[in-house]
């Protein structure tokens, strides 16, 4: 016991340091640009684009930041863009559930690089899939032009953001777009395709192209205010519908107009008065080992994360190496389907590897997503796995088979998923437990998470074997030393790349979250999920049985 008690507290002190190093990291993007950036913007009496977002969203509500680390460590060549240049995410306007999508000027003017857009495309699609209202504070200088092959004409590009603006529209979701600096170029249309546009005055400024461009283009001199200011498009072309004194100003209407949206039909998912876990959620720092090679049970983090602890699990004694059960967020139903982590015993007696998913418990956790389908209960997965079983034994009994019947469910699963990565998450079972290219509607990733094709002591040695063989072929001699070295070097490179942060930057993942937030960051998510109703019917298509 005092030895189990030990290894919790190991734990628990290193997961509370990677905690903290996420939080000195999200400190140090939240300054956007940089301190003479932001004395720059208050000289021109604007507000930086958190301080827009804090003073929109109601008092007293938590805002559920989206993408915080994308972009992260890249683009260094250009002097990075923290946060993709744009802050976003979910919060509250006048009581209403909103995603709210607000460039940072700070940052490059606002300029759009790759993963700007790539934010942006993600954030409109958390907006349509939960059919949510959406608000842009826009004050962008357009398409980072260093950058724009890479930025502008491919189908997931620049483009396919007035092309989502047109299909919100014709889905009913309300779109607002307040203008509180540059919006030019191709980025003009965004607030004319929104719903209802809102300009500040002396600040805000919408064209097709700017007081230079136009000189080198017609020869025609003209200054910004003139050419697309607030005055300009309230009064003479009527492309904006209000305009204000300063910011404030802007997002008080903001509020005001959001408050009158009407309700639409929910998806209806069933939901009761909250309960409080009755394990501390801040035990999850001790549960998960430091080691990820090493074992421990998943009914430790699910009792910490639902309801009363109370887990009605499915299949009790079934595919032990996948659990499967019933439970609730803060009174929402969810179905949850966790990878255990430790060692287990099949019906013969055999010893299962813990993180590993077998036949028996791909079979199961495959019948379990068709019943919450059949029941309409959003899924949650936790993911914590190193793959599928693999050797002769399992091809013979059909692990392909077993495993495809589990993506398959997955795949064609109508009901909100939702996915926290809370240790490994390898291979083919990253898609088994509902990766990203899966669709889940929100997937997040606790600081310890690792995300690659496989474990990298594992790959490293694979590569290792490939590249050794090359240089032999060429008639190199390879000593033990060099080789030793060259394994350092894989290594380090594929660690490098299976980090959180390697994958939030890359937008893999929608956020890295404390693991102590995880049972509210989910709530926030089924609130979200529960806005879109659930229209079509659950079919699994044609699968090996």
């Amino acid at each position: 016991m005092e030895q189990q008690q030990l290894e919790f507290n190991k734990n628990e002190d290193i997961m509370r340091r990677l905690v903290s190093t996420m939080k000195q990291k999200l400190a140090v993007i939240a300054q956007g640009g940089g301190k003479k950036s932001i004395e720059k913007l208050r000289q021109r009496g604007k507000l930086t684009p958190r301080e827009r977002i804090g003073y929109l969203v109601d008092k007293n509500t938590e805002f559920l930041e989206i993408g915080a680390f994308a972009a992260y460590e890249m683009y260094g060549e250009h002097g990075g863009c923290p946060a993709a240049g744009t802050v976003a995410g979910l919060g509250y306007v006048s009581g209403r559930q909103c995603v709210i999508v607000a460039n940072d000027m700070t940052v490059k003017a606002g300029a759009w690089f790759p993963m700007t857009g790539k934010k942006n495309l993600r954030l409109q699609e958390i907006a349509m899939e939960n059919r949510l209202p959406i608000i842009y504070l826009v004050d962008s200088a357009g398409v980072y032009l260093p950058m724009q092959d890479e930025i502008f004409p491919d189908k997931e590009h620049f483009g396919r953001i007035f092309r989502n603006n047109a299909r919100m529209s014709a889905m009913g979701i309300t779109q607002i777009a307040a203008v509180m600096g540059s919006c030019v170029a191709g980025g003009a249309y965004l607030p004319i395709m929104s719903d209802e546009v809102l300009m500040v005055e002396g600040n805000g400024s919408i064209f097709l192209a700017g007081p230079y461009l136009v000189k080198a283009a017609i020869g025609e001199e003209v200054d910004a205010e003139t050419l697309g200011g607030a005055v300009t498009h309230t009064e003479i072309s009527g492309i904006a519908d209000y305009k204000f004194k300063n910011d404030k100003e802007c997002l008080d209407r903001i509020k005001q107009i959001v408050s009158r949206i009407g309700h639409n039909t929910t998806a209806g998912f069933d939901h009761i008065t909250p309960v409080a876990p009755l394990k501390s959620p801040e035990g999850l720092y001790g549960v998960v080992p430091a080691d990820s090679t090493r074992s421990y049970d998943v009914r430790e983090i699910i009792e910490r994360l639902v309801d009363g602890s109370v887990f009605d699990e499915y299949k009790e004694d079934y595919g032990k190496t996948i659990l499967c059960g019933y439970a609730r967020i803060e009174g929402w139903a969810v179905g949850i389907v966790a990878n255990q982590r430790k060692m287990v015993k099949n019906r013969k007696g055999e010893m299962q590897m813990g993180g590993v998913i077998y036949n028996d418990s791909a079979d199961k956790a495959a019948r379990f997503i068709m019943n919450c389908n059949q029941k309409k209960i959003p899924l949650l997965f936790l993911q914590d796995v190193t793959g599928f079983m693999v050797g002769s034994r399992s091809e013979h009994a059909g692990i392909i088979k077993d495993g495809a019947k589990l993506v398959n469910a997955v795949a064609n699963s109508i009901v909100p998923k939702i996915t926290v990565i809370i240790g490994n998450s390898y291979g083919a079972g990253n898609y088994a437990m509902c990766g990203k290219a899966y669709d889940p509607r929100f997937i997040f990733a606790w600081p310890n998470a690792k995300i690659a094709v496989m474990g990298g002591e594992q790959a490293a040695k694979t590569l290792l074997q490939i590249q050794v063989a090359s240089l032999k072929a060429k008639g190199e001699v390879i000593s033990p030393e060099t080789e030793t070295k060259l394994l350092k070097d894989i290594t380090d490179k594929y660690n490098a790349q299976t980090t959180p942060y390697y994958a939030a930057a890359r937008l893999w993942v929608d956020e890295i979250i404390d693991p102590a937030q995880t049972r509210q960051v989910v709530a926030e998510c089924l609130r979200a999920a529960n806005q879109a109703p659930v229209e079509e019917s659950f079919k699994t298509g044609v699968f090996q049985v």
